[in-house]
């Protein structure tokens, strides 16, 4: 199966939900992703915030190996995993938030 992943608020914790000075990763999400792929999955990473800044976390947090794809509607995707509601995939499962009482639009605006 190809199970793809979400970056921000879901594999990333970004430093405006979690209070501290820095964005951390999400290790129970993270645990979910290495879960499937020791079950042979393909694992896709994708962002909202684009191609690069998906790789760029997959490799910080040492996710190898995995595909980056842009994020959009994918039938080829079986499962994805993601903050907000979405259709993405066959399957669409949403992540709880960290801190759920900052918008998106606050969010924004403060990085």
């Amino acid at each position: 199966m190809k199970i793809a992943f979400d970056i921000d608020d879901t594999l990333l914790i970004p430093s405006i939900a979690s209070g501290f000075g820095n964005d951390t990763p999400n290790y129970e999400t993270i645990s979910l992703l290495k879960w499937f792929q020791n079950q042979g999955h393909e694992i896709i990473l994708w962002s909202g915030s684009g191609i690069d800044w998906a790789k760029t976390w997959g490799e910080k947090f040492g996710l190898q190996p995995f595909e980056v794809l842009q994020k959009q509607k994918s039938e080829d995707v079986d499962i994805a995993f993601d903050d907000c509601d979405v259709d993405l995939a066959k399957v669409n499962v949403k992540v709880k938030r960290l801190n759920n009482r900052i918008s998106r639009e606050e969010w924004n605006k403060k990085i």
